[in-house]
C-alpha cells in the first residue's frame, strides 16, 4: 500500500479553492487534514468541501505546523507571506508547496532556498502552466533537441482588460507588484525552463500606471477602484542572459491591444523556432523546404502524462508533486529556477524605478 500523505493547507482563498483543494481532492493516497485562514470561516469552509470528517481548522499557521502527522503544507497566502511561511513549515520538518511567485523579492526567496537546503525537505512552486499539454510537448521537443541553441524568447502575458479586482491583487504592500509578478512570472518561468537557462546577466525594464486611474473600464471582473489599484498596469522587460541569449517579456492586465495571450512564449533557435499564437507549432527547415508543425492534443498523449488523458494542468501539477514527496524524487518545478524568475522580476522592477540597467 502506497503511504498516505497528509497535507495541511495555509491560506483557504481563491488560489486554494480554485486550484490546490479541488485538485488535491483527485489525487490517490493523499487527504487535506489542516486547514488555516486569517478568516475562520474560510477555513472551515474548506475542511467541510475539501477535508477529512476529523480536519482542523486554524487561525495561526504556527499551530498546525505543530501536527507532527502533517507531510505536506501548500501555502496559499498573499504574496508578501509566501517566504516566512514556507521557512516556518520546512523547519517544522514538512514538504512544501508554495503558490507563485516564490517571494515578494529575491532576499526573501533565498531565505526559502537555503531552508529547503538546510532541511533537506522537498520546496516547490506553484506553476503550473509547465503542465498544459502544449509546454509539455514542447519540453520534450527542446530536450530532443529540436531548437539547437534557443537564443531568442517572448515570454507573453498580455490581457485587454482583466484586473482581478478582488482580494489583495491591487495591494503593492501584499502582493509586490502586480500583472508581472502575477502572470507576467508564469510566462517567464515557461520561458526559462524551455531554454534550460538560469544565468541572467543583466535586464532593463518599464511599468507603467496609464489606466489605473480610468472608470467605465470595461473590465472583465467589473470596474476597479482607482484608489485601490497601486501596482502597475503593464510591464516589459529586455533579459540578456550570459550565452547572450535574449528574452522579451510582456506583461499586462489592462492594455489598448487585441493581442490578448497568456503564459505563452515563444523560441528562436539554431534549427528551429515555435510559438503558442495558435495552438503550438513549431516552424523550420526539412529539405530545403520551410515547415510549420502543429501538433494534435486532442488525441493521444506523451509519457510525462503517464496516461492521464484529459488530465487539466492544475490537476497534474499535483499529482506529480505528491508523487515526488512520495517517490523521494525531485519536483518538476525547483525551487533553484523560481529563485532566478523572481531574481528577473525583481531585476525588471527595479531597472523600471531607477531608469538603469540591473546587472545581476
Amino acid at each position: 500500500m502506497a503511504k498516505l500523505i497528509k497535507i495541511g493547507i495555509i491560506g483557504c482563498g481563491g488560489i486554494a479553492k480554485g486550484k490546490h483543494m479541488p485538485s488535491l481532492k483527485k489525487v490517490a493516497d493523499c487527504e487535506m487534514v489542516a486547514f488555516c485562514d486569517i478568516i475562520p470561516e474560510r477555513a472551515e469552509k474548506a475542511a467541510k468541501d475539501f477535508g477529512t470528517p476529523d480536519a482542523k481548522t486554524y487561525t495561526d499557521y504556527k499551530e498546525l505546523l505543530k501536527d507532527e502527522t502533517i507531510d505536506v503544507v501548500h501555502v496559499c497566502t498573499p504574496n508578501r507571506a509566501h517566504s516566512f511561511i514556507t521557512v516556518d513549515a520546512l523547519e517544522a520538518g514538512k514538504h512544501v508547496m508554495c503558490e507563485k511567485p516564490m517571494a515578494i523579492n529575491s532576499e526573501e526567496a533565498k531565505k526559502m532556498l537555503d531552508a529547503a537546503k538546510r532541511t533537506g525537505k522537498k520546496l516547490s512552486i506553484g506553476y503550473q502552466s509547465r503542465f498544459r499539454d502544449d509546454s509539455v510537448y514542447l519540453k520534450k521537443e527542446a530536450e530532443d533537441g529540436t531548437f539547437g541553441d534557443i537564443y531568442y524568447a517572448k515570454a507573453t502575458a498580455l490581457r485587454r482588460r482583466a484586473v482581478p479586482t478582488w482580494g489583495v491583487f491591487l495591494n503593492e504592500y501584499e502582493q509586490g507588484g502586480g500583472p508581472l509578478i502575477d502572470i507576467g512570472t508564469h510566462a517567464l518561468d515557461l520561458t526559462l525552463w524551455m531554454m534550460n537557462n538560469y544565468k541572467p546577466k543583466y535586464c532593463v525594464g518599464t511599468t507603467y500606471h496609464k489606466l489605473n486611474n480610468q472608470t467605465a473600464t470595461g473590465n472583465a471582473w467589473g470596474d476597479w477602484d482607482p484608489e485601490k489599484f497601486t501596482v502597475e498596469d503593464s510591464a516589459f522587460g529586455f533579459v540578456v542572459m550570459e550565452n547572450g541569449a535574449t528574452i522579451v517579456l510582456e506583461s499586462a492586465w489592462a492594455l489598448n491591444t487585441l493581442d490578448v495571450r497568456e503564459a505563452v512564449t515563444s523560441l528562436c533557435g539554431t534549427l528551429a523556432g515555435a510559438d503558442m499564437m495558435n495552438g503550438l507549432r513549431i516552424n523550420g527547415i526539412r529539405n530545403g523546404r520551410q515547415y510549420v508543425l502543429t501538433p494534435d492534443f486532442k488525441a493521444g498523449g506523451v509519457a510525462f502524462n503517464e496516461g492521464t488523458k484529459g488530465e487539466s494542468a492544475a490537476d497534474r501539477e499535483e499529482r506529480m508533486w505528491i508523487e515526488a514527496v512520495r517517490n523521494d524524487t525531485d519536483p518538476i518545478t525547483l525551487p533553484e529556477q523560481a529563485f532566478c524568475v523572481t531574481r528577473i522580476l525583481e531585476g525588471i522592477y527595479t531597472s523600471a524605478k531607477t531608469g538603469e540597467i540591473y546587472y545581476f
